[in-house]
């Protein structure tokens, strides 16, 4: 057995922590000793897994998240600093190896400290932030060459996909990073449960088609795509009038931190959207849906739109597929792994007449959902299994072990 720590930077519900929690909860079922260490732990805003089944310890959320709403990435790198000083000052003689991800500036602490680490990289950090002005640009200058330094302190990086992989290669060329994919897995047992109720929504009332987005309140999630695309569908069918747009909805269900000022903002940005796009009663926006809303949601929708353009891997379309629902998703990133093109889903180029087509053809076909859908649940069960990860996880920390 081995006692194992994770170092998150906030334990929220997004994909990252879904992922440290399934492999925190693979390496447990494995006869490992858990404990995930975090700056921020709401236990109103988390997976219930953190509250039930796992140790969380947390420290550093008094350090600010922004200063203004400005400089995040420093202060994020600067809470995760202090997190990793209180694990090594407190608990590192505890633990056997500890596994980082997002942020890998506890790396070399790590390293300097005698501690064997796993980074578990989703995508360069430096990637993911628009450096549009000179200011931008100089302010990211040393964060981004301290996540290159940092990067080659670990003792093995796993990626979520091979795309990720081409991308870490490609920005760190120089660090000779000898990464290794590890898909991420679908919690089957969340969605096995029995469904209980129906859909009971205010703006839904006979509805043919009901389309469903599942994705962070996020700019870079592209979620205004999905909410466009609608307004294109309605045009693409002359739906002219409230009676036969209401025949095809749209439910936006979105991670929201109330917390988080991209969030609040973002709501609200796609709010006014479909109220300007006159389109407002036919999209119903729903905030940080529980594990039991969003099986039900899935099992109520004809198909799930998913707009990320080069998302690194995506976990909604796994939970969709295993839900017997189709895909709708950029031909780009990780959705090109999971998603099979005209078989499970369709991958479209990021602008509105190519997913407004695909949607147009589940409003079409009805038949279409069902034979999509089974076709995408055995190819998540056969491919992404959480055995298959635990399996896997495991295999990678033995042979750490094995190499001292």
């Amino acid at each position: 057995m081995k006692k194992i720590a994770f170092l998150h930077p906030d334990m929220g519900i997004g994909g990252a922590e879904r992922l440290v929690v399934d492999a925190a909860l693979a390496l447990k079922k494995s006869g490992n000793s858990i404990t995930i260490f975090t700056s921020h732990h709401d236990r109103n805003h988390c997976f219930p897994e953190t509250k039930e089944e796992l140790k969380v310890i947390v420290a550093g959320d008094w350090i600010p998240r922004s200063l203004f709403g400005r400089c995040a990435a420093i202060f994020a790198y600067l809470r995760m600093i202090y997190l990793t000083i209180h694990f090594l000052y407190y608990y590192s003689n505890k633990y056997d190896l500890t596994i980082c991800d997002i942020i890998p500036v506890s790396l070399p602490l790590l390293r300097w400290y005698g501690k064997k680490s796993i980074f578990y990289g989703h995508f360069p950090d430096q990637l993911l932030t628009k450096k549009e002005t000179i200011l931008k640009k100089l302010y990211r200058l040393p964060i981004d060459w301290l996540e290159g330094f940092t990067l080659s302190y670990a003792d093995i990086t796993l990626v979520n996909s091979c795309f990720t992989q081409q991308m870490f290669e490609k920005t760190f060329p120089s660090k000779n990073l000898a990464t290794r994919v590890l898909y991420p897995t679908v919690n089957f047992a969340s969605f096995d449960k029995k469904i209980n109720g129906n859909l009971q929504l205010e703006k839904i009332g006979k509805v043919d088609t009901l389309f469903l987005s599942i994705n962070r309140y996020e700019r870079k999630k592209n979620l205004n795509l999905a909410i466009e695309s609608l307004r294109e569908l309605y045009n693409v069918n002359n739906c002219n009038d409230e009676r036969s747009r209401s025949r095809v909805h749209l439910i936006m269900a979105g991670g929201y931190d109330p917390l988080n000022v991209e969030n609040i903002e973002h709501y609200q940005e796609l709010v006014e959207l479909a109220r300007d796009l006159g389109i407002e009663n036919n999209v119903t926006f729903l905030k940080s849906p529980s594990d039991d809303e969003k099986q039900l949601l899935l099992h109520s929708c004809t198909a799930v739109i998913y707009t990320p353009e080069n998302e690194h891997f995506g976990i909604v379309p796994l939970e969709a597929m295993y839900m017997n629902r189709p895909v709708i998703a950029t031909n780009s990133g990780g959705p090109k792994e999971t998603v099979i093109d005209g078989e499970t889903g369709f991958l479209c180029q990021s602008n509105v007449v190519s997913f407004a087509d695909a949607m147009n053809k589940f409003v079409k076909d009805k038949s279409l959902s069902r034979e999509m859908g089974r076709v995408g649940h055995d190819r998540v069960v056969s491919k992404f299994n959480f055995k298959t990860f635990q399996a896997q996880l495991s295999e990678v920390i033995q042979l750490l072990f094995e190499n001292k």
